[in-house]
């Protein structure tokens, strides 16, 4: 293989490298998801801060509270999503206080329901 082919070699997986993590860079900065052990864990410290005066937050909590879901309740309903817990905390509710809550906590406490899904 001759000099300059390796270089053109060497330039396109370089120039694709790059690409994929310009991709990477972008899409995380346009809010993808968080998601793993850390987002679950600070998804759990919120739900324990903000949510637990009305919902059982810890898993398998379900029968404490009469007017609130479980967080494993809400796990397991066919459909709840990161998107749709997103949507439904960014509408009013009339039993329970508007929450003003930025799109890392969203995401983290989203992580936290979900990973009380009983698959």
């Amino acid at each position: 293989m001759s000099h300059t082919v390796r270089i053109s070699i060497g330039l396109v997986i370089l120039t694709a490298l790059s690409m994929l993590f310009l991709f990477g860079v972008v899409h995380t900065a346009a809010g993808a998801p968080r998601s793993g052990p850390r987002a679950v864990s600070e998804g759990h410290r919120l739900a324990q801060a903000w949510c637990q005066p009305c919902h059982a937050v810890e898993p398998h909590g379900a029968g404490f509270f009469d007017n609130a879901p479980s967080f494993q309740a809400v796990a397991d309903r066919h459909g709840t999503t990161v998107l749709s817990l997103k949507v439904f905390w960014r509408t009013s509710h009339q039993n329970m206080p508007n929450l003003v809550i930025s799109l890392e906590q969203a995401d983290a406490l989203a992580a936290y329901i979900l990973s009380l899904r009983g698959d």
